[in-house]
């Protein structure tokens, strides 16, 4: 595969870690949730609108409890590998949650992790968090490597390539492990998600895999949202697999993964428990309820799963049905 016919959709795709990095901080600063290490990556951006704020909050809780089911089922003898992890600090906030993880593996194109690995050196707070006296910070321009955390720049399209950069980071294709991508899979071509994913599912024994991305592309609401990341430059070449949350699940099931389940961001949303939705609604008001609403139905998040370990999947997001028209999105009065 020619790297050089992928360079202009790449360079729009490595965009939107910035897009979402600052989004997440606009919502940390608002009070939705608490990260004290995203302003080491993102400085002052702009404040986002409510709706903006309140769906990455949705997004991140969303993808936590999952986390927390894993590592419930775990407990700390597992490893983490985020894919397209940006500039995400998952890592520093299980650790100071009082997880020690086995091993956690970040990976991204190389031009974004150079610059996580810059943040890191620069940063004596960080780098504390990762050092320990048993174990040296080795960094490169683009890679890090510290005891149980691994920073590596690669092209996830280049399984070999990925393969190489695991092996590096120590990974135990027999321990359990967790896969995080969020809005990464839909930028890559299906046959190459194919690869990557069947891959995945021949060479780990346990695994879980936790995606959040686009969903219900193709009504009206999505396709103004795919003409907008158009003339960013960003191309969804898989957004294919992104049309139903039926497509969503198949994508993985056709990749010899062992089951999947997937849930729109509505149903996400109303699993959190009302006492904190009460809390977040609070912090900003709502001018129209109804576009969060549709927001949350164009995105999803999809867990598959290989080997025993996940077929509880449903106690990730205990969902009490209900009726769309009777989902309270709007702030109280």
């Amino acid at each position: 595969m020619e790297h050089s016919s992928f360079m202009g959709q790449d360079e729009g795709v490595m965009n939107t870690n910035d897009d979402a990095s600052e989004c997440k901080k606009s919502a940390v600063f608002r009070g939705y949730y608490r990260d004290e290490y995203i302003s080491y990556f993102v400085k002052n951006p702009d404040r986002k609108a409510p709706e903006i704020n309140r769906g990455y909050y949705a997004r991140v809780k969303g993808v936590e409890m999952c986390i927390e089911r894993f590592l419930k089922k775990t407990g700390d003898k597992c490893q983490f590998i985020n894919l397209g992890c940006g500039f995400d600090t998952l890592f520093f906030r299980l650790r100071d949650a009082g997880h020690a993880i086995q091993n956690f593996v970040e990976v991204d194109f190389p031009s974004v992790t150079s610059r996580k690995c810059y943040q890191i050196k620069r940063n004596k707070s960080l780098l504390e968090k990762i050092h320990s006296e048993d174990d040296e910070v080795r960094l490169s321009s683009t890679d890090l490597h510290a005891g149980n955390y691994h920073i590596v720049g690669v092209d996830l399209r280049n399984i070999d390539e990925l393969a190489n950069k695991l092996q590096q980071s120590e990974i135990d294709f027999a321990v359990p492990t967790i896969f995080l991508a969020e809005c990464v899979l839909v930028y890559i071509e299906p046959q190459n998600s194919s690869n990557l994913l069947t891959w995945i599912a021949s060479n780990f024994k346990s695994a879980v895999f936790v995606n959040y991305e686009q969903v219900n592309m193709n009504d009206r609401f999505g396709e103004v949202m795919l003409q907008n990341l158009r003339s960013r430059g960003c191309s969804l070449a898989g957004v294919e697999a992104c049309l139903t949350l039926d497509t969503q699940v198949a994508r993985f099931l056709s990749s010899n993964w062992t089951g999947a389940r997937a849930w729109d961001m509505v149903k996400v949303y109303n699993s959190i428990p009302a006492q904190e939705r009460q809390r977040i609604e609070k912090l900003e008001m709502l001018d129209e309820g109804e576009l969060l609403v549709q927001l949350f139905q164009h995105y999803c998040i999809a867990i598959a799963w290989l080997g025993e370990l996940f077929q509880d999947v449903d106690e990730c997001f205990k969902i009490v049905e209900r009726r769309l028209s009777s989902i309270k999105l709007n702030a109280p009065n």
